[in-house]
């Protein structure tokens, strides 16, 4: 939860803690048009200093846009400085304490399915070669086995008996309801995470109950004396 993202996540979510700044993103997110400093300052009777500082915070933060334009219409000597205008951003900013990847989820899943209409493919099978096909590709962004699995919001824990097991499961409402899904997709993610990391000799195997996740990776040598 310490990562950059995460930070950034929390910080636009936090600013919007503030009442007038709140009122300020409705306000601009309610409307088709951008939004004046002028037109924010004067529909909630705030100065325009205020107003000015408050968008421009909301825009620091990723939750605005910013764009320049002259209102008058005119161009050239005299036509003024153009205006600075803000709308609604398009990227979505959630936070969730433990760190949840739903999104990931729904992402694999309907590629999956998409694939399973395109081809005919099983969606269980589609969707096993699928998340570890995106599990490798985890896995060599990162670079590492265990920075792969605290991007992924595992939460990996030394095992004492040899290897990780994972402090979190980044999908455990949809684990409750589809558990034998949710554990596929786990084990799959996380053995293709384990290809795609440099370095890693662990093997990776499906234990309910070993941690708060299905799956634990044990190493080479827990693997010769289980």
């Amino acid at each position: 939860m310490n990562s950059p993202d995460f930070r950034a996540s929390l910080a636009a979510v936090t600013a919007l803690d503030d009442p007038s700044r709140l009122a300020l993103y409705e306000f601009v997110a309610g409307r088709d048009e951008p939004t004046s400093r002028d037109e924010a300052a004067s529909a909630l009777g705030l100065t325009r200093s205020t107003a000015a500082f408050q968008l421009d915070r909301l825009a620091d933060d990723g939750l605005l846009n910013v764009e320049f334009r002259r209102l008058t219409g005119k161009t050239g000597p005299g036509s003024g400085r153009p205006a600075k205008l803000y709308r609604r951003a398009d990227t979505e900013v959630t936070v969730s304490v433990p760190s949840r990847q739903y999104e990931l989820a729904g992402d694999l899943m309907a590629e999956a399915i998409d694939e399973s209409n395109n081809t005919g493919e099983q969606v269980a099978q589609a969707l096993a070669r699928i998340a570890r096909d995106r599990g490798r590709a985890m896995g060599a962004s990162a670079g590492d086995f265990v920075t792969a699995l605290e991007q992924g919001g595992y939460e990996p824990r030394e095992d004492p008996a040899g290897g990780l097991v994972m402090g979190n499961c980044p999908f455990h409402r949809l684990s409750e309801n589809h558990r034998d899904t949710v554990c596929s997709l786990n084990f799959e993610l996380v053995s293709g995470i384990a290809e795609g990391a440099t370095g890693c000799e662990c093997s990776i195997r499906s234990e309910p109950g070993a941690g708060r996740c299905c799956v634990r990776a044990v190493t080479a040598a827990a693997v010769a004396d289980p």
